[in-house]
């Protein structure tokens, strides 16, 4: 019996021969296709190079017409050739005039040849030409000699991937691997980054493609894969927290990748065939990355992912390398590239080098996305495509106020978004000139703008934005970026270095509110709720759960030693929750007085105005409080009856209609009747317009994203607010006020040259 594998081994002999010559890149690649058409018996070898115009042009070929080489192109699409390279399959065919997609393209005198096979070049799934082969007879190539085209594209691939044949490029033209790229994604957080990738799991590179002995390769191969599997069984064998929920889901599809023998018989083959373990599992790899990239099912493109990462760690075990570290090695202008991460994960990376993030994946409300917000760090998000596209040191440039990236972007393109950095640092220098300018209207009406916060990296913006104090401390996030409960030690530390960086500047800490989209790895919460923002979260999951709230409680009250202590209770529903929630508090002030801890000199308990039933108890809550602060992004939610996170409602209702406003104003009105202090915290706080019209509402205390601080006060130091409250209660006065008051707020600013 033939042995198949026979003909690859000696062909990628001979190509590793060839690599191995000093040679001229145009006479190695005839070279090479020479080779391949005497190794396969084959009249015609072609190469088929793809540009960045999405042409693909012959750049070497044995058997047709040689002067036909850098001017014959079929368009991306176009052609037998073309088609390969737009879907990235191989095609195999017997007669191949009769395709459908056939293109003749006379310059080559290829009209006598029938039989053709053909495989996309691929890098890392991603096309940057086409491999041929023809016959005049009619024949149907083997699996093996499929294989061994294949395994030579990936050579190639390489060749281009490391700028090989960029001197063969005809001036004013250039290869696809360094084409600009554009994608529209989501806007996640404002701003605008200019930097260079920084791939969050970077490709291994394998430089070591072809191996001198297949069994020890397969050796190799089997002893790594062995230890692969033996770390995923270890890890779903622990019993701690941190691998229960999702991330236990994700190491059963790591198993079942594992141990899958189509995946690991692959392998092998490419082994057998000439290839090192490495490089036999970045073609596999390879090869199902692209005939998955145009799959459309989001389960099965995740699937990718966690292939993709199963095959990383192999690469990985194979090469003896560890995570790769960062530090000295990270640019001074890194961009992070990455399908998704987690928030712990982001604080790694040195934060005066991180000059934006790009997510395939995640949502506006995923914790990475939280903690960048907290570091003023621009997002882009759901940006598909763009993590095989890029490459590690690729200039790329992320719009956080559009969602839009744009990879290895043009001169112009570039100037543009330097231009726009400029602007941006010009406005914020007026900003900083405001700082420390008291926040007054110009008809002399104070309003308090305060800084949302969560973590460490947040406090020294305390400062830098001049805001008056931290009106929302989330304390959760401390909970979301740890890999298990955070000891109360930990908690007090943290809670004790916000006052102490806050100074005499006042600080509202919210109680822990996780539940609905705040999901902590490490706590088995109510699991498949239909709808987790309306279930068991918040201050409902730490009433039924008290020692989480008595640890916490206990942990702010000794950090608040000898100072006022400001405690907020997240989406409270009725009063008696307030009234439990008070009970746990003082018994720990009991506790703590009993062996004799300093205590806050000052203790007031608040509450968050979040869900619609608290407007029928207003006048209790006010009574039941020392201070109410408004989270109006979940009470429009829960107004309106619309999922912020929805893209086809998320224009649909406007939170400056008359309804939810006069709703804001009920509650401002019963805060002046109890004289119980009222704030706003959450989006409408951060934007000059909306802000613009809390302010005409009577609300005198706002708190907002630090950021936010410079424009807002810009708007309110030109604000005359006495004509503005009139302004407001004819709006919301009219008996037919349906509609948004957006449109008569931005009159009223031109009109008294307010800046928005």
């Amino acid at each position: 019996m033939r042995d198949q594998a026979a003909g690859p081994r000696v062909l990628l002999k001979r190509l590793r021969e060839l690599m191995a010559e000093a040679l001229e890149p145009q006479e190695r690649l005839d070279r090479i296709v020479r080779e391949i058409a005497q190794q396969m018996v084959a009249e015609v070898c072609s190469l088929y190079v793809l540009r960045s115009d999405s042409v693909l042009e012959l750049y070497a070929t044995e058997g047709l017409n040689p002067g036909s080489v850098h001017l014959a192109q079929l368009r991306l699409g176009q052609g037998l050739v073309g088609t390969i390279a737009a879907s990235a399959r191989a095609l195999n065919l017997t007669d191949a005039q009769q395709h459908p997609a056939f293109a003749y393209l006379p310059e080559t005198g290829e009209e006598i040849y029938n039989s053709f096979l053909g495989v996309p070049v691929l890098r890392a799934g991603r096309t940057l030409g086409v491999l041929t082969v023809q016959n005049r007879t009619m024949r149907h190539y083997r699996e093996d000699e499929i294989e061994a085209l294949e395994t030579t594209a990936m050579v190639i691939a390489e060749m281009i991937a490391t700028g090989d044949l960029a001197r063969l490029t005809r001036p004013g033209l250039e290869l696809d691997l360094s084409r600009p790229a554009s994608f529209n994604g989501l806007a996640f957080n404002d701003g605008v980054g200019l930097g260079h990738v920084v791939l969050h799991e970077p490709r291994v590179v394998v430089t070591n493609l072809f191996n001198e002995d297949s069994e020890e390769e397969l050796g190799r191969l089997t002893e790594s894969l062995d230890s692969l599997r033996l770390s995923i069984d270890d890890m779903l064998s622990r019993r701690d927290v941190a691998f229960e929920g999702e991330h236990r889901a994700v190491l059963e599809a790591y198993r079942m990748f594992a141990h899958d023998r189509g995946w690991v018989r692959r392998l092998e083959e490419a082994v057998r065939n000439g290839l090192t373990a490495e490089a036999a599992v970045e073609k596999v790899q390879s090869d199902m990355r692209a005939r998955m990239q145009h799959m459309t099912d989001p389960y099965l493109r995740e699937r990718m992912s966690d292939f993709d990462d199963l095959a990383n760690r192999l690469l990985r075990q194979l090469l003896g390398r560890g995570p790769d570290g960062l530090g000295e090695a990270l640019p001074r202008d890194a961009v992070v590239v990455a399908r998704q991460m987690g928030a712990a994960e982001l604080l790694d990376y040195p934060r005066d080098r991180v000059r934006g993030l790009v997510l395939e994946d995640g949502s506006i409300t995923s914790h990475v996305v939280i903690v960048a917000r907290a570091m003023g760090i621009p997002v882009a998000g759901q940006v598909k495509g763009v993590v095989s596209m890029a490459e590690n040191g690729d200039a790329i440039i992320v719009d956080g106020e559009e969602g839009q990236v744009h990879l290895r972007p043009q001169s112009d393109v570039k100037a543009a978004f330097a231009e726009k950095v400029r602007f941006r640092a010009r406005r914020q220098e007026l900003y900083r000139e405001l700082r420390d300018r008291p926040s007054n209207s110009k008809d002399g009406v104070h309003v308090d703008l305060l800084m949302n916060a969560g973590l460490a990296v947040d406090l020294p913006q305390l400062d830098e934005s001049g805001a008056a104090g931290i009106g929302l401390f989330r304390t959760e996030l401390q909970f979301m970026v740890a890999a298990t409960f955070p000891r109360a030690e930990a908690q007090e530390r943290l809670y004790r270095d916000v006052l102490d960086a806050a100074g005499p500047k006042p600080v509202t800490f919210r109680t822990i509110d996780i539940g609905g989209d705040k999901v902590l790895p490490y706590f088995k919460g109510a699991l498949n709720e239909e709808n987790p923002a309306l279930g068991w979260r918040a201050i409902r999951l730490t009433l039924d759960r008290p020692g989480f709230l008595r640890t916490q409680l206990r942990a702010l009250l000794k950090a608040a030693g000898g100072r006022e202590l400001r405690l907020m209770l997240p989406m409270v529903t009725e009063i008696d929750e307030i009234v439990q929630a008070r009970e746990l508090l003082d018994r720990e002030v009991r506790h703590l007085s009993r062996f004799a801890h300093h205590l806050p000199t000052k203790l007031k308990l608040g509450a968050m105005l979040e869900v619609p039933s608290l407007m029928w108890q207003l006048d209790e809550l006010m009574a039941a409080v020392d201070f109410v602060s408004v989270g109006s992004n979940d009470l429009f939610q829960f107004i309106t009856a619309t999922d912020r996170g929805s893209a086809l409602l998320s224009d649909r209702f406007d939170p400056l209609s008359a309804p939810f406003l006069r709703a804001l104003k009920q509650i401002v009105d019963a805060g002046q009747r109890h004289k119980t202090a009222v704030t706003l915290c959450g989006e409408l706080a951060g934007r000059p317009l909306s802000a613009m019209a809390l302010i005409g509402l009577g609300f005198r205390s706002i708190s907002m994203s630090p950021a936010a601080i410079g424009p807002v006060k810009a708007m309110l130091c030109e604000l005359p607010v006495a004509d503005l409250e009139v302004c407001m209660a004819d709006l919301l006065g009219h008996p037919n006020a349906r509609h948004s008051v957006r449109s008569d707020l931005q009159a009223f600013a031109a009109q008294h040259g307010v800046p928005l």
